[in-house]
């Protein structure tokens, strides 16, 4: 392909800054067509971002032949619908995450990726960021010696507290998010960890409701292990108090250990025989675009992009099995 031209189905958000934007600063890429049910939104989104194109309608998009590859920015539950339509019509996907609202999807859109030869990408952008494409590094340089343990702890603040249920956002309603804010967060960490260390091999995973805020789990415990024989375990809870708030990734070696955000893109902590070393970096303005340059790289035969539809249906698959006994009891 020589030029990448997009239409982005959905425009909430999450695509204001994070993403939409990069789609036309990276080199032979643009955003040409917008979709947003309520028609005034979606104007108003292309006017403001100035994409040319903007429609009502997910079918209009994908069959406009102005737009050659999709991206889909709506929540999980229409992810998959829009995905197999899209590389049904000849084009290419570009898919927020988590992939889809369950594991169960993720393999029919993977089942339809094979059977049209059209790639299929998730937008799991951490895999590009600078912090932790150096915690790789020094993993992989030996900076810790052998890696025994990973710990993830990630405590939140409940906004629904004051809210009515209407009021609440859709994170938290399981029939459009698949879970609760466990499947936006953690889908994450565990996508990175599939990054670092390769697929979780064993995992086993209590989730419960502590506040009864809402339907989905707001607690959730893991214990996990991958095929090299790294031990991992986690804790999320998003009703926490204030003074509890938690974000990080604790990664302890045989001679080392490392500390960061998830999140909150703060400084990297290295601790090894040679002392405290801190390391901070800036991420790009448009957080997705190292990965959108990867993703059009792709497209274009030259090159290839670190975050698939494989990859993250196993974080997908992860997230379903720590949460199942959950969502079994009713």
């Amino acid at each position: 392909m020589e030029e990448i031209r997009w239409g982005m189905i959905g425009a909430g958000s999450v695509t204001e800054l994070k993403s939409a934007p990069a789609f036309s600063k990276v080199p032979h890429s643009r955003l040409v067509a917008v979709m947003r049910r309520d028609g005034a939104k979606a104007e108003d989104y292309a006017r403001r971002h100035g994409v040319p194109l903007w429609t009502t309608s997910a079918d209009a998009l994908i069959g406009d032949p102005q737009v050659n590859a999709v991206y889909v920015a709506t929540p999980p539950s229409s992810h998959a619908d829009y995905a197999i339509q899209a590389m049904r019509a000849g084009k290419p996907v570009y898919v927020e995450k988590p992939m889809a609202l369950n594991y169960s999807e993720c393999l029919d859109m993977l089942k339809v990726s094979r059977e049209t030869g059209l790639p299929l990408f998730v937008a799991y952008y951490r895999r590009t960021l600078p912090a932790f494409l150096k915690v790789k590094e020094l993993i992989e340089s030996g900076a810790i010696g052998k890696v025994l343990t990973v710990e993830l702890k990630l405590f939140k603040q409940a906004r629904e507290r004051h809210q009515k249920p209407e009021e609440m956002n859709w994170h938290v309603n399981p029939a459009i998010a698949g879970a609760g804010y466990f499947y936006d967060l953690a889908s994450h960490q565990f996508d990175y960890l599939d990054f670092l260390f390769g697929p979780v091999t064993l995992i086993k995973g209590v989730a419960v409701n502590r506040a009864g805020l809402y339907p989905a789990e707001d607690t959730v415990s893991t214990l996990f292990t991958f095929a090299n024989g790294i031990s991992g375990s986690g804790l999320w809870c998003f009703v926490a108090d204030k003074s509890g708030e938690t974000d990080l990734i604790d990664i302890t070696g045989d001679q080392g250990r490392l500390t960061f955000s998830s999140f909150r893109h703060g400084d990297l902590l290295l601790e090894n025989r040679e002392g405290l070393h801190k390391f901070r970096f800036v991420n790009p303005e448009n957080i997705q675009f190292n990965l959108i340059s990867q993703v059009v790289a792709a497209l274009r035969g030259e090159g290839e992009c670190v975050s698939t539809g494989e990859s993250a249906a196993r974080t997908s698959h992860i997230l379903e099995e720590t949460v199942r006994a959950y969502y079994a009891q009713g």
